[in-house]
C-alpha cells in the first residue's frame, strides 16, 4: 500500500561516506609507492620480491576491507529502507482508516497521496488514478463522474476559505472540503461526509424554530434573561402584547431600562428570591405599572443551569390575573346570579339523590313537568309525584342511566297541564369520591315546537319556498323512482323541461314582487294541467314535469296543455300580465337511463326550442348532443384563443352626420373583437360573444380588449375618441373601475378619449351597484354611452338615474328609416330626448345616403355604419388617425 500511496528516494548515510573516502585515500598512496619502485628501468631488476609480495598481500587486505565495508553499507541501507517502508505503511494505513478523505500534492500539484476514504466517498477506484496525475486531472475525473459541479477556481477558492466548500452529490450526500497549502508548496485537502451533521443541524434549527413558535403562541407571557448581566435574551408575543413593547425594545435590555423604577424593583427582587431559593423556583404575585394602570401578575421564575450545574439563565413565566382577581371578588354575586339563571332557564332541571330517589333541586321550568311548585317537590320521589304508570316508567329510565354511569339522551312524550308535549330528556350521573353514583341530574327540554319546525325545514329542503312545488333535488328523486318502477317493464315516460317566457320582462316592468306572484299562479296552472303528476320548479323560471303513457305523444300533449293553460292572461294586483312557455322533452328509456341524463337531455331540447322561437316544443334528438359538444369545444377554443393571443381588433369609424359621406367628419372609432379560428376560420362575434358571456370568459377577454384598444389609441397622432363595449359580467365580477384606471395609467391614454359603451343589463342585474360603478367610472374622466337604446324595457328610467354622455340608437330603428314612418318618428323622438337631457346621439347601422341625410337633417350628432366604413384593422384607417402615407386610403374612404 505504501508503494502505491507514497513516492520516496534513497538516503546516503554519513558514516558510509566517510569509509568510502578513507578507502579512496589509502588505495592511491600504496599505488603511488609501487609506481615509484617501477619508475626507472634500472630499478625493475632491483625490486625486492618481499616488497612485491607485501604489496600484493596489502592490496588483497585493502580490497577485502573495502568489500566488508560495502557489504556493511548495503545491509544498513536495506534495514533503513525496510524501516522507512514500515513507517510509510503505518502512516498510509492510519490515513486510509480516517473517516475523512485525504489528498496530498507536491509543489507541482502532482498527487503524492490519496487515501481509500476519498475514493469511497466519490465512488472511484485505485485503478482510476495514474502516475504523475495532478489535482486538475483529479477534479476533472470527479466532474466526469458527476461528483463535482463547480469550476476549479471556485473549488480551490471556497475550499481554502475558513468555512470550506460543501458539495452536494447526486445521492444526496453533502461533502465538506477544506484545502490547505503546505510550507513546501504542496497541499493537503480533506473531504468529510457531513450529511448527517447537516441533517442534525437542520433538525436542530427546525426544533429551535418549533420551540420558539410554541412559546410565541402560548397565552402565558414568557421571558428569559442572562443571570450574569440581567439582560433579556427572549420575550414571546404574549410578553409583547402585555408590555406593549416590541421584542426589539425588550431583548438586550435590563428591567430598569424598560419598566418604571417601581416595577423594575419588583422584578429584580423576584429574580433575587428565585436565585436564592433551594429548588431554583419562585412564585409570587406582583404589581406592575402599564401606562396609566396597575396590573396584577401571577409569576413563576425558574433558574436554568448549565452543564456544570451553575445558574446561567432565569426564565420568567407570568400571566395577567387582574381580571381574575376582579372576578374572584365578584364570585359571590356571580354565584347568586347563576342560581337565578338556572332557576329561570327554559329547560327543566331536576337533581335527584341516588340513594333514595328523592328530589333535591328543581328549577322553575320543572314545575310544568312536576305539576306543582318546585318548593313542594323537594324531598319527594317520582312515586310521590306521578301516577303509578308514569312513575314506573320514570324510575326505570333513571335506573338505566345510573347503571350506565354516563349521559343518556332520549325523547319521549310527557303529560303536562298544556297537554301531551314532546321532551328531550338528558340524564347524567354524578359520582362521589369513591366512584359510586351520588346524584342524578335530569334536564327536560320541550322540543315539540322544534320538531315541528324541523319537519317544516325538511319539507323546505325538497320544496320551492315560493311555489311550494318540489325542487330540483326532489324532482331527481322522483325521476329515480320512476326509472326503478319502469325499468325492465317496457313502459315509457317523458321528462319535460319548461321555460317560462316573459318573467324577466315582468320583473323589469312591474317589479319582482309581482313576478313572484306570477310564478305562484303559473305553478298552480301547471299543477292543474298535469292532473296530479309531478311538477317541480327547477330554477328561477324553469320547471320540470314527468308524464307517463305512450311517448312522445303524451309528453307533446302535456306540453301543449301547458301552452294552453298560460294562453289566458293573468290578473295580478289589478294588472293584466301575459306569459308563455317553451318546452323541451326527453323520453325514458330512449333518451337516458338515469335521472340526470334525462333531465340534461330535456334541457338540451329546451335550448334548441329557445333557439328556434319562444313558445315552441322540441323533442330531444341525438344530434343535439353534438351541437352541445360543438358549443363546448368552441368554448374551450375561445379560452385558448384568449390565452394565446389569437383575438384581434377591428375599428369602425364614427363621424359627425353630414348630408354626404364627404361632408361627414370622422371623430373616432368603435373597437370590435374578431376571432380567426385556426380551423373554422373567422368566427362571427354573434357566435363567440354569447359563449364568452355565458361562461364568464368575457371578463378576461374584455380586459384584453380594453388594454389593447387603449394602447393602440394612445399611439395615434390625432387624438380621436375610441369606444369599447363593456359587458354586464365585467361589472359583476372583478374591479372594473380599478381595471380601467390602471389601464389608462399603463397606456397613457387621456381619459377623455375613452368611451365605454354599456347596455341596460349593467343596471338590470344590480341597479344600485351598477349605478355606483358608473359614477366612479365617470369620475375618472371617461365617457359613458348607453348602447342599443330602444331595445330594452327600462332605458328611460336609467337615463333619468345617470347622466350618460351619449346614447346609441339601435340599428333596428335605423334600418327601417324610409320604409315606415314609425321608425322615423322613434328616431326623431330619441334625438329630441337626448338633446333635452344634454346627451349626444349617435345612430349605428347607417348604410345608405338617405339614412345619413335624414339623420343630419334631424340633428343627430353622430353616425356609424358601413356607409362610413366597415370594421377593419386600424392600418386601413392610417390616414384618419394621422399616420403618414395614407392620404389615398382616406380619400378612398370618403368617396366610398
Amino acid at each position: 500500500m505504501a508503494d502505491k500511496n507514497w513516492h520516496a528516494g534513497g538516503t546516503l548515510l554519513i558514516p558510509v561516506q566517510a569509509v568510502v573516502c578513507l578507502g579512496c585515500a589509502i588505495t592511491p598512496a600504496r599505488a603511488l609507492a609501487l609506481a615509484d619502485a617501477f619508475a626507472t628501468p634500472s630499478s625493475i631488476g632491483q625490486l625486492d620480491p618481499n616488497l612485491i609480495w607485501e604489496a600484493l598481500i596489502g592490496g588483497i587486505a585493502v580490497c577485502a576491507f573495502v568489500a566488508a565495508i560495502v557489504l556493511w553499507i548495503h545491509s544498513s541501507l536495506r534495514r533503513a529502507k525496510r524501516t522507512q517502508l514500515r513507517r510509510n505503511a503505518f502512516i498510509s494505513s492510519a490515513l486510509n482508516n480516517l473517516n475523512q478523505g485525504v489528498v496530498m500534492t507536491d509543489a507541482q500539484r502532482r498527487i503524492i497521496f490519496c487515501n481509500d476514504r476519498y475514493l469511497d466517498i466519490y465512488g472511484l477506484s485505485r485503478s482510476d488514478l495514474w502516475p504523475l496525475m495532478d489535482g486538475t486531472d483529479l477534479l476533472n475525473l470527479r466532474r466526469n463522474r458527476g461528483a463535482l459541479d463547480v469550476s476549479d477556481d471556485k473549488f480551490y477558492e471556497e475550499a481554502a476559505s475558513p468555512n470550506g466548500l460543501i458539495t452536494e452529490l447526486a445521492d444526496g450526500r453533502a461533502i465538506l472540503v477544506k484545502f490547505f497549502v503546505l510550507p513546501n508548496g504542496g497541499s493537503v485537502a480533506t473531504h468529510l461526509d457531513v450529511s448527517e451533521q447537516r441533517k442534525l443541524s437542520r433538525q436542530l434549527a427546525s426544533t429551535k424554530q418549533f420551540l420558539e413558535s410554541v412559546l410565541d403562541n402560548v397565552p402565558v407571557c414568557v421571558a428569559a434573561k442572562n443571570i450574569e448581566d440581567g439582560r433579556y435574551i427572549f420575550a414571546n408575543r404574549a410578553f409583547e402584547r402585555f408590555s406593549r413593547f416590541s421584542r426589539d425594545r425588550i431583548v438586550g435590555k435590563r428591567a430598569d431600562e424598560i419598566f418604571r423604577p417601581a416595577t423594575a424593583a419588583s422584578i429584580e427582587e423576584a429574580d433575587r428570591k428565585a436565585l436564592a431559593s433551594a429548588n431554583g423556583q419562585f412564585r409570587n404575585e406582583l404589581k406592575v405599572e402599564r401606562g396609566d394602570e396597575t396590573r396584577a401578575l401571577s409569576s413563576v421564575r425558574v433558574v436554568a443551569r448549565n452543564q456544570n450545574n451553575q445558574p446561567e439563565f432565569l426564565i420568567a413565566l407570568f400571566e395577567d390575573v387582574t381580571d381574575r382577581q376582579s372576578l374572584s371578588e365578584e364570585l359571590e354575586s356571580t354565584k347568586k346570579f347563576l342560581e337565578l339563571v338556572v332557576d329561570n332557564i327554559p329547560v327543566a332541571l331536576i337533581v335527584e339523590q341516588v340513594k333514595d330517589g328523592s328530589y333535591l333541586l328543581a328549577n322553575r321550568s320543572a314545575e310544568t313537568i312536576l305539576n306543582r311548585k318546585r318548593e313542594d317537590a323537594t324531598g319527594l320521589t317520582a312515586a310521590d309525584i306521578f301516577n303509578p304508570k308514569e312513575a314506573k316508567l320514570i324510575i326505570a329510565r333513571d335506573e338505566a342511566a345510573i347503571k350506565k354511569r354516563g349521559l343518556i339522551t332520549e325523547e319521549h312524550p310527557i303529560s303536562t297541564k298544556d297537554g301531551l308535549r314532546l321532551f328531550l330528556t338528558r340524564r347524567a350521573t354524578v359520582l362521589d369520591d369513591k366512584g359510586e353514583p351520588q346524584y342524578l341530574i335530569k334536564t327536560h327540554e320541550d322540543v315539540t315546537d322544534r320538531r315541528q319546525t324541523e319537519s317544516r325545514m325538511a319539507h323546505m329542503a325538497y320544496h320551492d319556498g315560493l311555489t311550494d312545488l318540489p325542487n330540483r333535488a326532489a324532482f331527481l328523486q322522483a325521476l329515480t323512482q320512476m326509472i326503478e318502477a319502469c325499468e325492465g317493464t317496457g313502459e315509457e315516460f317523458a321528462v319535460l323541461c319548461v321555460d317560462l317566457d316573459g318573467l324577466k320582462e315582468v320583473n323589469d316592468v312591474f317589479g319582482h314582487a309581482l313576478g313572484d306572484k306570477l310564478l305562484v299562479e303559473v305553478a298552480r296552472r301547471f299543477q292543474d294541467a298535469a292532473r296530479g303528476g309531478v311538477v317541480a320548479r327547477l330554477s328561477g323560471d324553469e320547471f320540470g314535469l314527468i308524464i307517463d303513457g305512450k311517448q312522445p305523444e303524451a309528453g307533446m300533449a302535456l306540453a301543449q296543455q301547458l301552452i294552453d293553460a298560460l294562453a289566458q292572461e293573468f290578473l295580478i294586483d289589478g294588472r293584466a300580465v301575459r306569459a308563455g312557455v317553451t318546452s323541451g322533452i326527453s323520453v325514458f328509456p330512449h333518451n337516458g337511463a338515469d335521472g340526470a341524463s334525462l333531465l340534461a337531455n330535456a334541457g338540451a331540447a329546451l335550448f334548441r326550442a329557445k333557439q328556434k322561437s319562444r313558445g315552441t316544443i322540441s323533442l330531444y334528438q341525438p344530434e343535439m348532443d353534438q351541437q352541445i359538444r360543438d358549443r363546448r369545444v368552441l368554448h374551450q377554443d375561445l379560452s385558448k384563443a384568449i390565452k394565446n393571443g389569437e383575438l384581434s381588433l377591428a375599428f369602425q369609424p364614427q363621424g359627425i352626420a353630414g348630408k354626404t359621406v364627404a361632408d361627414s367628419e370622422i371623430i373616432g372609432f368603435e373597437a370590435l373583437a374578431r376571432w380567426a379560428h385556426p380551423v373554422r376560420g373567422q368566427v362571427s362575434p354573434a357566435e363567440f360573444i354569447p359563449i364568452a358571456e355565458e361562461s364568464g370568459l368575457i371578463v378576461e377577454m374584455g380586459e384584453w380588449i380594453l388594454r389593447q384598444v387603449c394602447r393602440e389609441a394612445a399611439s395615434w397622432p390625432k387624438p380621436l375618441q375610441v369606444a369599447v363595449n363593456l359587458s354586464p359580467a365585467q361589472f359583476l365580477h372583478g374591479d372594473v373601475v380599478g381595471l380601467v384606471h390602471s389601464i389608462l395609467l399603463e397606456t397613457g391614454l387621456a381619459p377623455g378619449r375613452l368611451e365605454l359603451e354599456i347596455t341596460e343589463g349593467v343596471l338590470i342585474e344590480d341597479f344600485d351597484r351598477g349605478l355606483a360603478l358608473l359614477r366612479r367610472l365617470k369620475a375618472l374622466g371617461v365617457r359613458i354611452s348607453m348602447d342599443d337604446f330602444g331595445s330594452g324595457y327600462s332605458s328611460l328610467s336609467y337615463l333619468q338615474a345617470f347622466p350618460f354622455d351619449k346614447i346609441k340608437i339601435d340599428r333596428a330603428f335605423i334600418v327601417n328609416l324610409g320604409r315606415n314612418p314609425q321608425s322615423a318618428a322613434i328616431v326623431r323622438a330619441v334625438i329630441d330626448l337626448g338633446h333635452g337631457l344634454e346627451m349626444s346621439i349617435i345612430a349605428e347601422g347607417v348604410e345608405t345616403i338617405d339614412q345619413l341625410a335624414f339623420l343630419a337633417k334631424e340633428g343627430c350628432d353622430g353616425v356609424q355604419g358601413y356607409l362610413l366604413g366597415k370594421p377593419l384593422p386600424i392600418g386601413h384607417y392610417a390616414g384618419l388617425i394621422g399616420r403618414a402615407g395614407a392620404d389615398a386610403m382616406e380619400l378612398e374612404l370618403k368617396t366610398g
